[in-house]
């Protein structure tokens, strides 16, 4: 098969799993477990599988299903591209004024990121190649960690993990010192010399960052993610960056390609954290991830969200290498575990991804029918 491909047809379909326990981040809680994925298929009906982030607010999955299939999806259907970038700057391109008018370059980057994540496996399909050598990896094994680690249950969420074959951990910070110290130390003493981080989820001011600093020295963090507000003037990050013994990490909410740059022109971020279903998808965050290791900084993908997501982030890694780990949620989701493939075989920290084309799985959406939402 040629690279070039017409776009035959595009269509997102929307879940939502509702929780038992809810997952809980310093700045609220979600109750359901939502996913967005996204079918292309080609006029040789060769299918690509793709997913667009939709976490919050608590509606937006819904939203984002319906900004692909009524808004972006007609104008990719029936039109030819040379390969996936094409068709994400046609999107980008045909869309900035829309965005712009209606507020919302956020959700319409989340919608063509899916996209673009299906046109990529697609690509891979059409090359029978899987996608992380179609990215240029190596090797199939990448490390992971499991994150998503609630304050409340910390111990038993660590340990459960740790027994599905995990080896690192990141837990949830943000919720008073008595607690994160807590919990820390805990997942410090079953980890063992095993990796631990700890992400704020931008719950601090910088002044608050800057008390809590000197006492998660005694945990050996491997990184303390987002402690402050994304947006927050980049003195106060190079302030954090002074005064931290550990790597500052941080990546899932910068949006744009000059943030990006900005970031790793600088010494504040040890760890780099882009989240390919939330912003630039393949196309952009292919790069982006060789200039992070060009930049001498860890690459760790960002994710939580669906399997089909996870998937193409562990694919990411695989593609570009270096040292770092995917981020595997811990809590309960089949909407992520019927559809991650092999990255739910976790063997002493690491994962191994298939060999067969694009990402190496199809998904059944009949399985998850129950949860459907749009």
């Amino acid at each position: 098969m040629t690279d070039s491909f017409t776009i035959r047809s595009i269509e997102a379909f929307c879940y939502r799993y509702p929780l038992t326990t809810p997952v809980v981040t310093s700045f609220g809680k979600m109750l359901n477990r939502p996913a967005v994925f996204v079918r292309v298929i080609d006029e040789d009906g060769v299918e690509g599988w793709g997913e667009a982030w939709s976490n919050f607010p608590a509606p937006g999955a819904e939203h984002r299903a319906r900004l692909v299939n009524e808004v972006l999806a007609p104008g990719l259907v029936g039109r030819k591209f040379d390969g996936p970038a094409q068709a994400f700057e046609a999107l980008t391109r045909g869309t900035e004024v829309l965005a712009l008018q209606c507020g919302e370059p956020g959700p319409f980057a989340q919608a063509i990121a899916g996209i673009d994540l299906a046109l990529w496996d697609l690509s891979a399909r059409r090359r029978r190649l899987p996608l992380w050598r179609l990215l240029g990896g190596h090797g199939s094994t990448i490390k992971v960690y499991a994150s998503g680690i609630n304050p409340g249950g910390a111990t038993q969420t660590a340990e459960a993990a740790l027994g599905r074959g995990h080896r690192a951990l990141k837990l949830k910070v943000g919720f008073g010192a008595d607690i994160d110290l807590a919990n820390l130390a805990a997942l410090r003493e079953i980890v063992g010399a095993g990796m631990l981080a700890a992400d704020a989820n931008q719950g601090w001011s910088v002044e608050q960052a800057l008390q809590m600093l000197p006492r998660l020295g005694a945990f050996d963090l491997r990184w303390l993610e987002e402690p402050i507000r994304a947006d927050r003037p980049r003195e106060e990050w190079r302030r954090l960056r002074a005064s931290a013994h550990m790597p500052i990490a941080a990546g899932e909410n910068i949006s744009s390609a000059a943030g990006f740059k900005e970031v790793l022109a600088e010494d504040v971020l040890g760890v780099v954290q882009p989240d390919i279903a939330k912003w630039g998808g393949l196309t952009v965050c292919a790069g982006l991830a060789s200039d992070i290791l060009d930049a001498r900084k860890t690459f760790c993908p960002h994710y939580l969200g669906g399997g089909i997501g996870l998937l193409a982030s562990a694919h990411l890694l695989a593609g570009i290498g270096g040292d770092g780990w995917l981020e595997v949620d811990a809590n309960d989701n089949p909407l992520r575990d019927l559809f991650c493939g092999s990255v739910t075989n976790v063997r002493e920290g690491r994962v191994q991804l298939s060999d067969d084309p694009g990402l190496g799985t199809v998904p059944d959406l009949s399985a998850v029918e129950r949860y459907r939402s749009v």
